[in-house]
């Protein structure tokens, strides 16, 4: 399986894993040391990725950029290769600068590519710390599984939660359904496939689906899963819908048996949006929830309906259904 799958719609390639181009609605700036002070943008007009590269040494990388740019202005920062350690923890400095750091908000870790990192090796450790540090944030973002663990029992101002992993380890999943975060707004779960990490089972997510300690949540995704179809029908009934705007089961292995459990379950046409995109559904249920959920209002996206390996289905190993991301 390669590390994502690619489709082509017209003469555009998609793919779900690349560089962030816009985070928390601010152009992404690659910061060079070689670049003159006097031409770097304001400190908080971007979102400052930071990565070097084997033309200087990470410690005289960071030195250059918390020397040259006005930290207490920064608003976003996006951390791309190679700022893990062996410990899978962004470099220490980060929390250390917390008393300069003051007007942080918005935080992506692991923004890297197919071609620089598989995303189910890159490490990402406990973000517990960086919760802690900066109580300000209100975003964020962290791309890759190995090692995660979110053990945090609450944080009053982080709004926008998405973690994208080929295998997001179950007890990571756990812990973030059972976090206490009253001002999420968003959560973007990437569950991923078992062979590399994953395994989240619908109990993990009991929390979550029951609506607890996340009372301000309108959108909610649980992404990229193998058991989709467990997924949708454990929705079909979860009080968590019935706040929601926007739901995305995109990504994933979802099937006729999963839209059926939802079709069946509480309604949906409160949404605004239901996310289906890559999905393995005959072409008579698409015309179905098409027909039953577009006349409310609800957007519908069904785009990049997959087919079953057929070598899996031929050397019997499962239903030939797979999920977008998980090398």
């Amino acid at each position: 399986m390669a590390n994502s799958r690619t489709w082509s719609v017209g003469s555009h390639v998609l793919s779900y894993v690349h560089h962030v181009e816009q985070f928390y609605g601010l152009p992404a700036f690659t910061f060079s040391p070689y670049v003159s002070p006097a031409d770097l943008p304001d400190p908080g007009s971007v979102a400052w990725r930071l990565q070097w590269d084997e033309s200087s040494r990470e410690a005289d990388y960071w030195a250059r950029f918390t020397g040259t740019v006005e930290l207490e202005k920064v608003r976003a920062l996006v951390f791309g290769h190679p700022w893990y350690d062996a410990d899978g923890f962004p470099d220490g400095g980060l929390v250390d600068l917390r008393s300069r750091l003051t007007g942080l908000e918005a935080l992506f870790l692991g923004d890297l590519e197919d071609e620089e990192a598989m995303i189910s090796t890159i490490c990402l450790g406990t973000v517990a710390p960086v919760l802690e540090a900066f109580p300000g944030l209100r975003e964020l973002a962290v791309r890759g599984g190995e090692g995660l663990g979110f053990p945090v029992t609450g944080h009053e101002g982080l709004r926008v939660l998405r973690v994208e992993s080929g295998g997001l380890p179950p007890q990571a999943a756990a812990q973030i359904a059972a976090a206490d975060l009253p001002s999420l707004e968003r959560l973007d779960l990437w569950l991923g496939d078992d062979d590399y990490g994953g395994g989240t089972t619908v109990e993990d997510l009991a929390p979550l689906l029951a609506g607890r300690g996340k009372p301000a949540l309108r959108h909610l995704g649980l992404q990229n899963s193998p058991i989709q179809d467990e997924l949708a029908a454990a929705l079909a009934s979860a009080p968590v819908v019935a706040r929601l705007t926007s739901l995305s089961l995109s990504m994933g292995a979802l099937s006729d048996e999963g839209v059926e459990a939802l079709l069946q379950g509480q309604p949906l046409t409160h949404l605004r949006e239901l996310d289906l995109s890559h999905h393995f559904l005959s072409h008579a249920m698409m015309l179905r929830i098409w027909t039953e959920l577009e006349p409310a209002g609800v957007r519908v996206d069904l785009t990049a309906r997959q087919e079953e390996d057929e070598d899996q289905l031929e050397w019997g190993q499962g239903h030939g259904r797979y999920v977008a991301v998980a090398e």
